[in-house]
């Protein structure tokens, strides 16, 4: 796979890497750890499928939420929705308002369905009565938990070595600041 911009990528004309005795043909996306990965880095094709799966899932929930108490659709809803949407959702930390508002409609949705709000009704108020963060929020929040985390020295060691505490001894003044 080749990373770059749109113009940088339209300029190339390789098909395929010579590898030993192998010729391997050039990817546009790829599959790592459940993540697909485009060659622009700008995740769209991860988001479609989570969408697409997460609307999937709640089809075939509605008719179980019907008959389920409160507590038993919170826990479907969870297992089988709001997992897929907080899988790596650390990696959506600087997408798109777009992605993002792809990605909160599922959720939005999900929000209605467990509490039976009609569409007109406003959905901050609902989230806030699930106590459940916009997905903007729940990305922001997993990284600044990966961080703590990775500070305080509870995380895997590939993070706690990639992630230290700087402090600046001196303070570079602005050229403007008068003192």
């Amino acid at each position: 796979m080749w990373l770059g911009s749109q113009q940088l990528l339209s300029r190339l004309d390789i098909a395929d890497v010579s590898v030993l005795s192998s010729r391997i043909p050039v990817q546009e996306t790829v599959r790592d750890l459940g993540v697909v990965i485009d060659n622009r880095l700008t995740l769209s094709d991860h988001v479609a499928p989570v969408c697409r799966s997460g609307y999937y899932q709640l089809r075939q929930l509605r008719p179980a939420v019907r008959c389920s108490s409160d507590d038993a659709t919170k826990t479907l809803v969870q297992a089988f929705i709001a997992s897929r949407l907080d899988f790596c959702n650390a990696l959506f930390y600087g997408i798109t308002d777009e992605l993002i508002s792809r990605l909160q409609s599922v959720q939005n949705a999900v929000a209605r369905l467990v509490t039976s709000t009609r569409g007109s009704n406003h959905i901050s108020l609902v989230l806030r009565q699930l106590h459940w963060l916009p997905v903007r929020q729940r990305v922001v929040f997993k990284v600044a938990t990966l961080v703590y985390q990775s500070l305080s020295g509870h995380a895997p060691g590939y993070l706690v070595n990639d992630c230290q505490l700087v402090t600046y001894i001196r303070v570079r003044q602005l050229r403007s600041a008068d003192t």
